[in-house]
């Protein structure tokens, strides 16, 4: 959607407009300086295809080349496993326009697409990310946009490179398995950088 005229000069994640999962492929390109999406009809291989719209969940393998379906996203397929067989989501929350804290999810590489998680631990950004890594994220909240949201972020098992493939200008904040000591230290850690974030 198109956003709304701002009603103050601080108006948060007002920039905010498209977060269809094909332009969070251009500017994940853009700051990163590499791929996320692909042509189907020219691509040979397996590649995912994925709804458009944010929280859809319907993500799944395809061969290509095929004639793309509209509404739907074609991108490379990120295996995040190794041998174990265990894929890691980082869901990366973002306050300021930096990461804050990190979800690390494991679930099983047959269920990479699924809503649940068989694990969840909480992360600072510099225990996931280097230093590098943690300025590229920054620099693609701010091509974004984005004050606050959560990045669905993949890393690459067999580059190590990331790859953002989702953004959430409604953050929903803590995953529901966090035991509470863990919900409390996200809690906090993101209260605090949005009161930071607030008072600049």
């Amino acid at each position: 959607a198109a956003p709304p005229p701002a009603r103050h000069a601080k108006a948060l994640n007002f920039g905010v407009g498209d977060v269809s999962k094909s332009y969070v492929a251009q500017v994940m390109e853009r700051t990163f300086g590499y791929p996320l999406a692909l042509d189907p009809t020219t691509y040979s291989g397996e590649a995912v295809e994925k709804g458009e719209g944010n929280g859809l969940h319907d993500g799944r393998m395809v061969q290509c080349p095929m004639q793309p379906v509209a509404g739907k996203a074609y991108q490379r397929v990120i295996k995040t496993e190794g041998a174990d067989g265990w894929a890691h989501d980082l869901r990366t929350a973002c306050v300021g326009g930096r990461p804050v804290v990190v979800f690390v999810k494991q679930k099983p590489a047959a269920a990479r697409f699924s809503i649940q998680n068989t694990s969840v631990v909480v992360k600072a950004p510099a225990e996931v990310f280097s230093p590098a890594e943690i300025a590229q994220i920054a620099h693609f909240c701010a091509e974004m946009q984005l004050d606050w949201g959560g990045l669905d972020v993949l890393r690459e098992y067999a580059t190590g490179r990331l790859f953002v493939v989702d953004v959430n200008k409604t953050d929903t904040g803590p995953a529901v398995v966090l035991n509470w000591r863990d919900r409390t230290k996200a809690t906090t850690l993101l209260s605090d950088a949005l009161r930071e974030m607030v008072m600049r």
